[in-house]
């Protein structure tokens, strides 16, 4: 007999997307379709947010509406379907809550959007008499998910058997909020007999409140379910964390990456399209980045690449302590991203000084991004934090060698080549002089062409596709349904 999965997330890829967690809602559930062996029947809900393209938009189905009722409230919801490679995906609707001109997070009622937004996930449900085996969450904005299933709908005979997993995609964000009676019951419509669920430290915990109700709670790599059992990268849960693992709920599985959607040879952003087989093009995409963004056009200089967000925590200040010491080399170094006004002011400034050495394009650019995995010989990641990482997967992909801090799923995807079985480098430290090393390194390495395209053909050969990691998510599945 068939099993039901469901994926429930606030971003998905091709639909709308601002980063790793679209990435993954796009690509995991078609892969868990096919290992699955027609054994699981896939579904995912999203929020039906006004950014949607009329390409998109055009291709839902009406399939009916319903009221939620969240607290003293009654919205309206829509429900919409579209089906693609064996995932069928349920959009809700309701412009008050979704139509919003500035991106998908940040505003001041998220509490709400989201608890509005899960509770409907469960009263679509029930109305499409869809109720799954398993409901697999993702992040904050789902984590009321688990909680109203313990909570309000605990008595719900079509919810008995009903099992939950929660994935922690990044620790940091955990949609906390002030211990208010007026947030608790208010706005979630959850009883003060339940507060505990939500409380944490004196704070309203919504990501601890999912970890406790749910069954699972997995995270995007192995080593980052270790690390955030530790103070320095668990932003204060690690005490729920660690609760979590000693009552055998906590697994880490790898991320993947859709080798599709990132594929070299069919790519349309790039300036010229290569593979594997034959990268010889890799060159004109970088000759080209380098004339698009005004450096000398030399496809001898090394060009070092960062697609990143400008934040501290993506090792931003250990850039900064080695940038003087990197860009006395032979190098170009181009960086894309936002974050804060600081970084995006310090990169910035620093044109001024290595002006042919240094490129900061301030914006998120998914076109631009492309380009960089493309064009250039070594791509930049020195986070100090990584849950996963796709972008030195990607990089990968596009044949790019990665560089990282051996930390989170860096760590457990990217080996130095001084292993003698490695696909990157990677350092350990924390300050500027461990990267400047390491980049050093690299870039002496680069000066013998012939070794370096053995390097390329080996990173590119590595498969970051779903295959392995949806096997793992399977036999989880299973192993649940089992019990």
């Amino acid at each position: 007999m068939c099993k039901k999965i469901t994926f429930v997330a606030s971003e998905c890829q091709p639909f709308f997307a601002s980063g790793g967690l679209g990435d993954v809602i796009g690509s995991l559930p078609s892969r868990i379709v096919k290992e699955g062996e027609k054994e699981l029947d896939v579904t995912v809900f999203l929020p039906l947010y006004s950014s949607m393209t009329a390409g998109y938009r055009n291709k839902l189905v009406y399939v009916g509406q319903i009221n939620v009722k969240l607290s003293w409230r009654i919205q309206y919801c829509g429900i919409y379907k579209y089906t693609n490679k064996g995932v069928t995906y349920y959009f809700l609707d309701n412009e008050y809550y979704f139509k919003r001109n500035a991106g998908y997070y940040g505003y001041y009622d998220d509490a709400e959007r989201f608890a509005f937004f899960s509770k409907a996930v469960i009263d679509s449900m029930l109305f499409l008499n869809e109720v799954p085996d398993i409901i697999h969450t993702h992040d904050w904005q789902t984590a009321l998910v688990p909680i109203y299933l313990r909570t309000l709908y605990y008595n719900y005979s079509e919810f008995a058997n009903v099992k939950t997993i929660f994935t922690i995609h990044n620790i940091e964000y955990q949609g906390k909020y002030s211990f208010d009676e007026d947030i608790i019951s208010d706005v979630f419509g959850i009883s003060m007999y339940n507060a505990d669920i939500l409380e944490y430290n004196g704070l309203i915990n919504l990501m601890k409140g999912a970890m406790e109700s749910a069954n699972y709670v997995t995270t995007v790599s192995p080593s980052y379910a270790e690390e955030i059992q530790t103070p320095e990268y668990a932003h204060g849960l690690e005490h729920e964390v660690i609760r979590v693992k000693e009552e055998g709920k906590l697994i880490g599985i790898l991320n993947g990456i859709d080798k599709n959607f990132y594929n070299p040879l069919k790519d349309k952003a790039l300036f010229a399209n290569y593979n594997k087989k034959d990268f010889s093009n890799k060159i004109i995409n970088k000759t080209e980045l380098q004339k698009m963004l005004n450096l000398p056009a030399d496809e001898n200089i090394p060009m070092i690449g960062m697609v990143s967000r400008l934040v501290a925590h993506k090792g931003l200040d250990i850039v900064k302590a080695a940038l003087p010491g990197i860009l006395d080399q032979k190098v170009q170094l181009v960086i894309l991203g936002t974050g804060d006004s600081y970084y995006e002011g310090y990169f910035k400034d620093m044109e001024y000084s290595y002006g042919n050495k240094l490129k900061t394009i301030v914006a998120f650019n998914q076109d631009l991004s492309r380009k960089i995995y493309a064009g250039c010989d070594i791509f930049l990641m020195p986070s100090k934090s990584e849950p996963c990482g796709l972008a030195q997967m990607i990089a990968s992909r596009y044949g790019s060698i990665p560089l990282v801090r051996e930390t989170g799923g860096l760590k457990d995807s990217i080996k130095d080549f001084s292993n003698g079985n490695g696909n990157g480098y990677t350092f350990a430290g924390l300050d500027g002089g461990a990267l400047y090393h390491t980049v050093v390194r690299a870039l002496n390495d680069y000066e013998d062409k012939q070794e370096w395209n053995k390097k390329v053909t080996k990173v590119m050969s590595v498969d970051f596709g779903w295959s392995a990691s949806a096997k793992v998510y399977v036999k989880l599945y299973k192993k649940i349904l089992d019990k």
